[in-house]
């Protein structure tokens, strides 16, 4: 498949996405944060920048530090197990959409972030 559109998407715009999504679930924009910062290594910071330079997915996703427990990311996301995603910049993306979707669920951050 050609994800090309998908690559070139700005973070900004698919964050503004997530966070009315965990909104309309009750959901806090810090634990979105707390979120995708275990994810990647980004501090709040390091975020809005990447938001304000209107960074791409692929960009951002370039200049991340993925967490070593992310192989822990596990189900279907969009229809499709994430295990059996080949390309690797589209398993990171669906990583992030997964822990957004745990978030909008109710499911316990600690849960999350794969720490107990």
């Amino acid at each position: 498949m050609d994800y090309t559109r998908l690559y070139n998407m700005s973070f900004a715009s698919v964050y503004d996405l997530y966070l009315k999504k965990i909104e309309r679930k009750e959901r806090t924009k810090e634990e979105l944060d707390a979120v995708l910062s275990w994810l990647t290594g980004f501090s709040d910071e390091q975020f809005q920048t990447l938001m304000t330079e209107k960074h791409t997915l692929k960009e951002f996703f370039e200049v991340a530090e993925i967490h070593p427990l992310a192989g822990l990311i596990k189900g279907k996301i969009c229809g499709v197990q994430i295990e059996e995603i080949q390309d690797p910049l589209m398993k990171k993306i669906r990583y992030m959409d997964k822990l957004v979707d745990e978030l909008a669920k109710g499911k316990k951050i600690e849960k999350i972030l794969r720490t107990k």
